[in-house]
């Protein structure tokens, strides 16, 4: 961390006796590969077979009835915020780019579940889609990154475009990878931002934090956090600005509503990661 990191008082601060790298982007957490698929510009990024479709249907079947309950039960979710949703309906039925903390297994879900929307698609690790998850990522809407090549990157943002035409929410963890209930909200690639100004669509700044286990819960042994996921104010991009200029704003804001909603005064790490 770059600054000393202090929350308000009462806010929960895990100590998992993780130990975390010093980049903060940097992955501490290996998929088992069982697969050898390369994603190059024949990779088909959206699912069109039958099959595919019928399993991406099971798979948001299995979350609306069985893994949402759970995340209640097991994670003691709560949701907060969702005024910040209807109060902008106009703006979010064409659309829109939920940016979110990736910090359990089941982040996606519950930032699925705090937004209420049907389905949502997010860019993923190519390597993913070669791990025992790939069938549930790629069902639950990921979409593989091509670690190289133009042909296969425009096949890749093609895909995002066609999601965009049909008006599908996007979600993305601008903090790259996933570290296991860490508290500060690590720097934002800009990436993201610059997706939301191309399709002039709103930003909805979305955090997951935590709540020490008690009662029960603690009496069983449960060792991980309680989570509670905060929805922020919906944040728009302003298209008559310069885009990159504007990515990095949006992205700063973006950052520091999920800090305060997280409930950080002076967050470790700055908005940006700079690379």
């Amino acid at each position: 961390m770059q600054k000393e990191h202090i929350v308000k008082e009462g806010t929960f601060v895990p100590n998992m006796g993780i130990e975390y790298p010093e980049k903060p982007n940097q992955r501490i957490l290996t998929p088992k590969y069982i697969k050898d698929i390369k994603v190059d510009e024949n990779y088909p990024f959206l699912m069109k077979s039958f099959k595919e479709k019928f399993f991406q249907h099971l798979i948001y079947a299995g979350i609306f009835t069985l893994v949402y309950p759970m995340q209640r039960i097991r994670y003691g979710l709560k949701i907060e915020g969702r005024k910040n949703l209807k109060d902008a309906r106009k703006l979010l039925s064409h659309g829109a780019l939920v940016v979110c903390n990736h910090v359990y297994r089941w982040d996606f879900l519950a930032a699925l579940q705090a937004v209420g929307h049907r389905k949502m698609w997010f860019p993923t690790f190519a390597d993913n889609i070669n791990s025992t998850d790939a069938l549930l990522i790629r069902s639950a809407g990921g979409i593989p990154i091509p670690e190289s090549g133009f042909s296969a990157t425009k096949k890749f943002n093609e895909a995002f475009d066609t999601l965009h035409k049909k008006k599908k929410w996007i979600l993305v963890f601008p903090e790259s990878c996933r570290w296991n209930w860490y508290q500060p909200i690590r720097p934002f690639k800009t990436g993201a931002f610059s997706l939301a100004y191309r399709y002039n669509i709103p930003v909805v700044p979305v955090v997951l934090h935590y709540r020490e286990a008690k009662g029960l819960r603690k009496l069983l042994g449960i060792k991980h956090p309680l989570v509670t996921v905060s929805i922020g104010e919906v944040l728009m991009p302003d298209v008559a600005k310069n885009r990159k200029e504007e990515a990095r704003a949006l992205c700063i804001k973006a950052h520091d509503s999920m800090c305060s909603m997280a409930g950080i005064i002076q967050n470790g790490w700055d908005a940006i990661l700079e690379e």
